[in-house]
């Protein structure tokens, strides 16, 4: 039985992943295609332009058949960590093989690097201080390619399993704003979504997004400044991913920025990158401390966000393999179920009364369910 597994965030749903279900599908001629999604927040350290159960709905209607969350402190983490969460969960899940995108789309040399006693947390910091780029790569100097290291580091997690990788040509350039290619970016269709501009279809969300509230920074940001600028240092450096005093570099940003805008722009340094910034806001936000990570135990189960029929058989099947599937908010373990309110807390603080509560008590019902159409 082939299972196939993809690695997901949805920020939002749109063209491009619709054409990455079906190669997935085309390459590995799966029988179940599993999605493990980032939830609420993101892995850049970013609210979700929408949430997590709409994008579920959405990767359901179009092909996947059962969606898996990342939990919030294995999402909100630098590639390796990010990376080795989603993994462990694909195999926790039985995938066979992974498919993800890649702009080299050079599997062979992506393993070469996966191979390789690397950092890749760190790749992408040491090619800006002026370290050459592989000659594989075909780089210039401060540049890279943000899904090749996120390959680089599933294959560096697929090591010690029975996993087949596979990639595909990504078709877009990650950070690109127009919606001039075939498949438009996620951060094209944020901008767009952000300056009110047309989608050109690129997104079956296009309707759900016109009118959801927005959940950029700047709506946290005030709740983040008072709280920077209220707590204690010590209290401060308690906080996961507040490590060699950034805690002194925040709260002295936030005391000169009025805005998201000049704080984020203040606090990027060479020291310190856009991601790490907003990751280490989020949790912040969110309250999470170290020793609560520490604690966390290591992905004992699947949570369960939605499956079609195809994907309710396969769960019953995993359950008679006695692997542990969350389809309940009180099944989660503790620990990371208290995370996983919090963040989700955290997420509808800044929308209105109605879609905040229904958001809050969307998180302890069931997963959605997507019923075999006659």
């Amino acid at each position: 039985m082939k299972i196939a597994g993809i690695v997901t965030e949805y920020n939002p749903f749109h063209q491009g992943h619709i054409h990455h279900i079906t190669l997935t599908r085309h390459l590995t001629g799966c029988d179940v295609l599993i999605a493990v999604m980032s939830g609420n927040f993101v892995q850049r350290g970013e609210p979700a332009v929408i949430d997590k159960w709409q994008r579920t709905e959405a990767a359901l209607t179009h092909g996947v058949d059962l969606v898996i969350e990342l939990p919030f402190a294995y999402a909100v983490q630098s590639a390796k960590q990010f990376a080795e969460a989603s993994i462990a969960i694909l195999n926790l899940a039985g995938v066979t093989d992974v498919v993800f995108g890649s702009e080299t789309n050079n599997l062979a040399e992506l393993k070469e690097f996966a191979a390789m006693p690397i950092n890749v947390n760190a790749f992408k910091e040491t090619m800006k201080s002026g370290a050459g780029y592989p000659a594989a790569y075909g780089l210039s100097t401060a540049s890279y390619y943000p899904n090749d290291i996120l390959g680089i580091a599933y294959l560096k997690a697929m090591q010690g399993t029975t996993i087949t990788p596979h990639t595909i040509q990504r078709t877009n350039r990650y950070h690109e704003t127009t919606m001039d290619s075939q498949f438009a970016s996620a951060s094209a269709l944020r901008h767009a979504h952000f300056n009110q501009l047309p989608m050109n279809g690129q997104t079956p969300l296009e309707s759900q997004l016109s009118t959801y509230p927005s959940t950029d920074w700047q709506a946290y940001y005030p709740a983040l400044r008072l709280k920077l600028l209220t707590t204690d240092k010590e209290t401060l450096a308690r906080l996961f991913l507040f490590d060699e005093g950034i805690e002194n570099h925040l709260v002295k940003q936030a005391m000169i920025s009025d805005t998201w805008e000049i704080f984020l722009n203040r606090c990027v340094t060479r020291r310190y990158t856009k991601a790490r910034i907003q990751r280490s806001c989020t949790h912040a936000l969110v309250h999470t401390r170290k020793e609560e990570i520490k604690s966390l135990p290591n992905y004992p189960y699947l949570r369960v966000l939605g499956f079609n029929q195809i994907g309710r058989d396969y769960l019953k099947q995993l359950q008679k393999n006695e692997v542990k599937v969350a389809s309940r908010f009180n099944q989660i373990p503790e620990a990371i179920r208290k995370l996983e309110f919090r963040s989700t807390l955290a997420y509808a603080s800044v929308l209105p009364a109605d879609l905040r509560n229904e958001l809050v008590k969307r998180e302890i019902q069931g997963p959605i369910v997507i019923e075999k159409k006659d």
